[in-house]
């Protein structure tokens, strides 16, 4: 798509955010960002094992966005992240931002105009990466389960933006190797860090991933290391 953009309009832009819809089985209300791209099979758009670039500053300045949009309009939605998942595939850092999880949830206007009021307050003020503050840390996130509770608090919290985050779903599948543990710090512009989510993973495969990330000079951060919003 951004390839059709740039030939069809002689510009290239510098974020893609869509505006999507969220399914799950629980129907539970959600107002949901993420990144995108596959750790595994590409089962729902994209490339097998390729992620998209990431945006974290932006994706995690949203999600506050949505948050305090929500709160405002008394929703009861869980405001939250998604792991990284699905396409498409683009070659430009992309986001997506969500309302789950059923069709009921999607026909409402108070939930929609809170992800366009979210969206517009983001674009206000920043266009991309670039426009955000150089002294927000960076940091791709490992362990937990798919809707990310764990980063979700850390970033309503702390000075700190996630990029791809990575689901103990797809560690226990095998999925997660040294090849795809770099593409997802590659993919994550400014990456710093990582927060490795501990009660989401088991130790030795906490011990391996630190391993890992130590050979590649990137350390491994705790909440106590960040500071207060």
């Amino acid at each position: 798509m951004d390839k059709e953009i740039q030939e069809g309009l002689e510009f290239k832009p510098d974020l893609a955010i869509f505006i999507s819809r969220h399914t799950s089985k629980s129907g539970k209300p959600t107002l949901t960002t993420h990144p995108i791209g596959n750790y595994g099979k590409a089962e729902f758009g994209g490339k097998t094992r390729t992620l998209v670039k990431s945006s974290p500053k932006m994706m995690t300045q949203l999600l506050r966005n949505l948050k305090k949009y929500a709160s405002e309009e008394k929703l009861e939605h869980q405001v939250c992240f998604e792991v990284t998942h699905h396409g498409p595939y683009l070659t430009i850092p992309t986001l997506f931002v969500e309302i789950g999880s059923n069709e009921r949830e999607w026909n409402k206007k108070r939930s929609g105009n809170v992800i366009a009021e979210s969206v517009l307050d983001l674009l206000d003020s920043y266009r991309c990466e670039k426009d955000m503050a150089k002294d927000i840390p960076v940091v791709v996130g490992i362990g937990g389960g798919h809707y990310a509770p764990r980063f979700t608090d850390i970033v309503l919290e702390k000075k700190v933006a996630f990029g791809h985050m990575i689901p103990s779903y797809h560690v226990d599948a095998g999925n997660i190797d040294e090849e795809m543990l770099k593409k997802a710090l590659d993919e994550t512009p400014n990456v710093e860090g990582a927060y490795i989510h501990r009660k989401g993973l088991k130790k030795p495969q906490i011990r391996r991933y630190r391993e890992l990330l130590e050979s590649q000079g990137i350390p491994t951060m705790s909440s106590k290391e960040l500071e207060d919003l």
